[in-house]
């Protein structure tokens, strides 16, 4: 295959409409990375790290604004679906193209399988008498529907689901910051304060160690931030919707992350919050928001839902990604005649379909194993797009590729401190015991990629042998 550098369609993304307006895109970026591990997830982590939490989401989001605009450095060059994996095989080899985009494929297909089950839980807040398999199939066939539809369809429904999202948390920073001014006269009279943040022992209550530890919790929560460079091959005007996209990550991390933390710690004290629950619901309740637990669930079922269409969406992409390189089989470069890699996105929803028997058989302990893959898996992709952007950066230095107006702020140095701090991430995962297992699963799954590497070359290229 041969690729046209700096074109704004190339041969992967041949075919593909252009059916993601600038404002859906916009959306999808500030949508893409807030989901239940904001809304649910961060209430064992606040019971983890007390008011430090918030140091380690400002401290993750800034490696993670690295990483963005390394990726949208890489974007700018060249404008493609499926970008993680075509920049790895472009600039790192072919054994990096291969792993990075089928470990992509895995992480969000993983992710996927969670979330429909989740999805399945929520739904039994209202009826809890429908088995949460039969829920979670039926929101896995309505958003596979929706995705084979047309990528138009896919955007305004994660357009609505992130509008959701983003609504919900700015309504709870708006009603926070209502009560903790004196003169509102709004919610309790006594407890929100600023001073929850030190008076409980302090900012670094719980210990600068546990503080440390939330990390692997915090990034994880970031995840499906890095979704925005998918649609670069569907998306109107690539490279000016991207870039824009991009630029508003400090924004989205600093309001939707770091702002809602602050008030929810501010309105409550932290050592009120605990694993299990959602502080979302704790807030509410606290302040005295009528149906408080129905609306967060709503929330919860809303961003479930979005990570999952999510999920459909990127595998599809990425598995004709693949095939275009050589790395899948070839009939997964089709398109239907909606212009939507049909066979990718029907490969996936079947893998997903996993998900619902593995709730039947064991969801308690299965899923922990199963997604475990995403865990690992996500540092791993990250570091790849910092390494693809030095890479590529040494060649424009060399001259052999033309320069991206679009630069990582600050790099080399930058690059290699989001570097280090994923590094650290990783290391923190030895020491906590689900991180271990994240990591040993993490080492099943590239052994079997390396494998399945091996297998897939050889066998190509013995088929190039008999055509020969």
């Amino acid at each position: 295959m041969t690729i046209e550098h700096g074109s704004a369609e190339t041969g992967v993304d041949e075919g593909y409409q252009r059916g993601l307006t600038a404002r859906t895109v916009q959306m999808i970026a500030i949508g893409g990375a807030i989901g239940t591990g904001l809304f649910y997830g961060s209430g064992g982590a606040i019971e983890k790290a007390g008011p430090a939490l918030l140091l380690a989401y400002a401290l993750a989001g800034l490696a993670i604004f690295i990483v963005m605009r390394a990726l949208g450095e890489l974007l700018i060059y060249r404008p493609i679906s499926g970008g993680i994996s075509e920049y790895a095989d472009e600039f790192l080899g072919r054994f990096a193209g291969f792993s990075q985009g089928w470990t992509y494929w895995a992480v969000w297909t993983t992710t996927c399988m969670a979330e429909i089950t989740v999805a399945g839980k929520y739904i039994n807040y209202w009826w809890p008498s429908i088995p949460v398999w039969v829920t979670a199939l039926a929101a896995l066939v309505i958003l596979f529907a929706a995705n084979l539809i047309s990528v138009g369809l896919f955007g305004k429904a994660e357009f609505w689901f992130s509008a959701i999202k983003v609504t919900a948390i700015l309504g709870m920073i708006v009603v926070g910051i209502g009560v903790l001014l004196p003169i509102s006269g709004f919610g309790p009279e006594v407890g929100p304060s600023v001073s929850n943040l030190w008076n409980e022992g302090g900012f670094f209550a719980t210990g600068f160690s546990n503080a440390l530890l939330s990390l692997q919790i915090v990034m994880f929560a970031y995840v499906g931030v890095e979704l925005v460079g998918v649609t670069a091959g569907e998306a109107e005007n690539p490279r000016v919707t991207l870039r824009k996209a991009i630029n508003s990550v400090p924004f989205r991390i600093g309001i939707f992350y770091v702002g809602a933390l602050f008030v929810i710690l501010s309105v409550r004290s932290w050592k009120d919050y605990q694993e299990g629950e959602s502080p979302f619901v704790s807030v509410f309740s606290y302040i005295g928001i009528p149906g408080a637990a129905g609306i967060v669930n709503f929330i919860l079922l809303t961003a479930a839902l979005s990570s999952c269409n999510s999920g459909i969406y990127s595998t599809g992409r990425m598995l004709r990604s693949l095939a275009h390189t050589g790395d899948a089989p070839k009939q997964l470069t089709k398109l239907s005649s909606r212009k939507v890699p049909a066979a990718g996105i029907t490969l996936s929803a079947a893998v997903m379909v996993l998900g619902v028997v593995v709730n039947v058989v064991d969801p308690a302990h299965a899923f922990a194993y199963i997604t475990a893959v995403s865990t690992v898996g996500i540092i791993v992709i990250w570091s790849t797009i910092l390494l693809c952007q030095m890479a590529y950066r040494r060649k424009v230095a060399r001259g052999e590729l033309p320069a991206s107006d679009y630069r990582v702020p600050g790099a080399p140095v930058t690059t290699w401190l989001a570097l280090a701090f994923l590094a650290l991430v990783f290391v923190l995962l030895f020491f906590d015991q689900d991180g271990r297992v994240a990591l040993i699963v993490g080492a099943v799954w590239f052994a079997g990629v390396g494998i399945g590497y091996l297998a897939w070359t050889r066998n190509a290229g013995e088929l190039a042998d008999r055509e020969v």
